[in-house]
């Protein structure tokens, strides 16, 4: 597959470009910067319009900004090049907006707020857990340089709660220098908690599942939200393919 990588001087497209260089089914077609800084020597273009005038991806990988990344999307929806986006800070009314334009035009994208394995299980945990008790908030903690809060995930893991629940779900977020991607659910009872935790040490902790988005983009119908429908489909994945 020719993979585009949108974002990829910043710090999880740079991961995402290595992956791709390191995987032999992948093929790195050039990365998208406004910076035009190299990661592994390959072609850097300023804008997603103009890479597309020079190359032709299978698939845009997209980590770039809140602000940015609906341009993109409008762009490759247009063009119908699939896309799987990592970019966080899209509203439940834009993720609504852009399932809908799949479903119309028959675009491709895998939307994930969290590519980590241990992140989406931690999401089905807590699931499980609001079967039992109801009393439940999120802290999500990330760097401080992350533009958005609360983060994806925390708002992902809330909007399934409140599904359960029937009543919104408190987030606390938290940024600081050191932290990476961490978050806990907390359930409280009388006389006990239940904590559900998930931490990303590294950035490294999110490429299995990118490379699985990569896989299955193609294989998607429309516009689909997080990587539960390959992690929890009737043939779950084994630990081998991801």
């Amino acid at each position: 597959m020719n993979v585009l990588v949108a974002g990829s001087a910043g710090k999880m497209g740079q991961e995402v470009v290595k992956l791709v260089k390191n995987t032999p089914e992948f093929a790195l077609v050039g990365g998208v910067d406004p910076s035009g800084r190299q990661v592994a020597d390959e072609t850097v273009f300023p804008d997603l319009a103009s890479a597309l005038l020079r190359v032709s991806p299978n698939v845009v990988v997209d980590f770039t900004t809140p602000q940015a990344v609906q341009a993109n999307m409008e762009i490759c929806c247009q063009a119908r090049i699939p896309m799987v986006v990592g970019t966080t800070g899209l509203s439940p009314a834009d993720l609504a907006k852009w399932q809908e334009r799949g479903r119309k035009t028959g675009w491709r994208a895998i939307i994930a707020p969290n590519f980590a394995l241990g992140a989406v299980l931690m999401m089905k945990f807590a699931r499980d857990a609001a079967q039992f008790i109801r009393n439940v908030e999120i802290i999500e903690y990330h760097h401080d340089q992350k533009k958005d809060a609360p983060s994806g995930t925390a708002l992902r893991t809330a909007e399934q709660l409140q599904d359960i629940l029937g009543r919104p779900i408190p987030i606390h977020s938290i940024r600081l220098p050191g932290l990476v991607a961490h978050q806990e659910v907390i359930f409280g009872l009388a006389g006990q908690t239940l904590t559900v935790r998930h931490d990303s040490i590294s950035r490294e902790s999110f490429m299995p599942g990118v490379k699985l988005a990569i896989e299955h983009v193609s294989r998607v119908e429309g516009v689909v939200i997080g990587l539960e429908q390959f992690l929890f489909s009737p043939t779950p994945l084994q630990p081998s393919h991801i």
